[in-house]
This record gives C-alpha cells, structure tokens and sequence, in this order.
C-alpha cells in the first residue's frame, strides 16, 4: 500500500510563495551604534594561490556583532537591576567573556505559524511617524482587521520604517526618533504568549528624538520578564503590500556559543497568490 503523501511535501506542489524578510548585510548599512559594525574583506583572492590544474579560490574575513543587521536577540542580551530572565544573576551568568546560561545557541529553529500586525494599515497611513508609540489600541486594531497572535506564535510588527533603511540616517532617526511599541505594547504582547516578536526599526522601541537607547522598556518586558526572543531590522515591505497577515515561519539563529544575539535571514511561506512566483 503506498503511504500517505506528506502534507509538506504536498503544499510545496500546490506552489508556495516565498518572502525574504531578512535585510542584505554591507559594511555601512544602517545599524544600531551600539553594536560593532559589519565589515567584509577578501583574505584570499583569486591568483594568490593557483593549483597545479589551474584551479583557485577566494575566501574572506567577516566582522560583525550579533546585533548587526536582521538579527535575534537571545534572552541574556538584557539585564534589569543585575538580573537576567527568570531570575539568573547576570554577573555570575557572564563570567569567562560569554553567557553560560541563555546564550543564542540555546534558541531552537523557528518552524512555526506568524501574524504580520500591519500598524500603519490599520491607521490609514502609509507608514508611522517619526517616534510613534504603538499602543494596545493599535496592536488590537490590527488583530481585529488583520491576523490575531496565538500562543507560540511569532508575532512581526510593521511600522512602514523599512521603507527608509536606503537612508542610513533616516533609519537609524538619531534626531527624529523612531516608532515602536511602548511598554503598555510590549505588555499586550506578552500576554499573547508569543515565541517571539519582531518589527522593522533598529530596536523594537519607541526611540524619542535625540535620546537614542537611552531606556528600553520594551526590552525589558520581553526579554526578561516574559521570556520572549525579540527580532529587529525586519523586511516587511513586500508581505505587507501583498496583504499577506498569517503566514508559515521559518527562522534559525547561528550556534554562537554564549552570544547574545545572531544574524538571521527569516523566511514567510504563504500559498502562492494567482501571478506570483513559487517555489515548486
């Protein structure tokens, strides 16, 4: 008797629309000033060593922070008055030069269901102003229109800021400040016992104009009272203008043993739409 055809491998027949929602990393690219930033230099060109049948090879040396460009944050990144989440003393969690207790590596892979909360959409606008502070208000306005969080979801956040990271001052809005959720948001989302939430700017905050990560209460919420992983610097331009809300998600931050964060390149998988490419 042939077995039952699996029901990923059927979907992938039916054609599967594919959303790339990590952004390309480049030395210059906007990022937080408080992380290293990225650079990428050939150590071996093509030539410098050519094999007896005329063959070569090039390699480089990347340096980055674990915070640079579309990124995870593990749970040991924030601390609040000396303590990690669940309680763990983050002195004691530090010692030797990286955490021995909710490092990166510890963060399974992400296979699971997301909700896209389209902010501006649901404001009428075509992105948030300059330091708005999305409130539960709005995140409930967007569950009710567009996708509700269940527990173990990933739940992404769109401000509309993406459409300026082609202008790394304007990204970064040192003088403008930057839209996020505020802490009453950050408590919403927390009570949607989500896996983890994510937006578009470089710190899933409201940053007021001209102070920076000065206080990040968001960060707080999350990370060390709720436990939940938070992914910054999201592209969620294309899966908003396709009206795309719930989605399948696949995400996996790199083993870095004892890091407090990790590069990802997080991927949305919907049913293709009539006219869109798929993955077959």
């Amino acid at each position: 008797m042939p077995e039952a055809p699996d029901a990923l491998l059927a979907a992938l027949e039916t054609g599967i629309e594919v959303f790339d929602l990590g952004r390309p990393m480049f030395a210059g690219m906007p990022q937080s000033p408080n992380h290293p930033e990225f650079r990428l230099a050939l150590q071996r060109r093509h030539g410098d060593v050519v094999r007896a049948d005329g063959s070569s090879a090039a390699n480089e040396v990347i340096v980055t922070g674990g915070h640079v460009g579309t990124h995870l944050d593990a749970l040991c990144h924030v601390s609040f008055e000396g303590r990690l989440y669940g309680g763990l003393d983050a002195d004691d969690a530090q010692r030797g030069g990286r955490f021995a207790a909710l490092g990166v590596e510890t963060v399974a892979p992400f296979v699971c269901r997301a909700v896209l909360l389209d902010v501006p959409r649901a404001l009428g606008l075509g992105r948030c102003a300059p330091a708005y502070e999305i409130t539960p208000e709005d995140l409930e306005a967007c569950a009710s229109s567009q996708a509700r969080p269940r527990p173990g979801d990933v739940v992404l956040i769109r401000t509309g800021w993406g459409q300026l990271f082609d202008d790394r001052d304007a990204y970064i809005g040192r003088s403008s400040g930057v839209p996020g959720p505020g802490e009453a948001a950050a408590r919403w989302l927390a009570a949607t016992s989500p896996r983890a939430v994510g937006d578009d700017t470089i710190a899933f905050e409201r940053l007021a104009p001209g102070a920076g990560h000065a206080l990040l209460p968001a960060h707080r919420v999350l990370l060390v009272e709720a436990g939940v992983h938070i992914v910054e610097m999201l592209d969620l331009e294309r899966l908003a203008a396709a009206g795309v809300y719930e989605f399948f998600f696949v995400m996996a931050p790199l083993a870095l043993v004892g890091a407090t964060g990790s590069p990802v390149r997080p991927l949305a998988l919907a049913a293709r739409r009539p006219g869109s490419a798929s993955l077959r």
